[in-house]
């Protein structure tokens, strides 16, 4: 199948993403000093910020397995990861580490897009 190789990279990637953001999640409630001086948050407080990066963490991993599995569902879920990713990675530009969130945005702009073509061979469709 056409993609099949991005396929596999997005679904890694999709564990990879998921896994920082657990660990991102993990340490915002913990309250580690993660973020800076007075950063401001678009989030209403630490606490808030880390749930939702463990939420997202859960349906990229949820969406990283399922894709390796080969299951329709994780595509879809792996896009909605992704897309959530990419929407959290732009909200977090203005923090300690705006490269890094640059980094974070076009991976998954870059795994959502791997999971959106995959598809049958040119050939067998013709």
């Amino acid at each position: 199948m056409r993609g099949a190789g991005r396929v596999a990279f997005a679904g890694i990637m999709l564990l990879m993403l998921g896994v920082l953001n657990m660990i991102y999640g993990i340490a915002a409630l913990d309250n580690a000093n993660i973020l800076v001086n007075d950063t401001r948050l678009i989030l209403t407080d630490l606490n808030t910020m880390g749930w939702v990066l463990i939420i997202l963490a859960v349906i990229q991993l949820i969406g990283g397995f399922s894709l390796l599995a080969g299951n329709t569902f994780g595509r879809v879920i792996g896009v909605i990861g992704g897309t959530l990713g990419a929407i959290g990675a732009l909200l977090s530009i203005g923090g300690a580490f705006p490269w890094w969130s640059l980094a974070i945005f076009f991976l998954c702009v870059w795994v959502t897009w791997g999971i959106v073509v995959f598809g049958e061979d040119e050939d067998a469709v013709a």
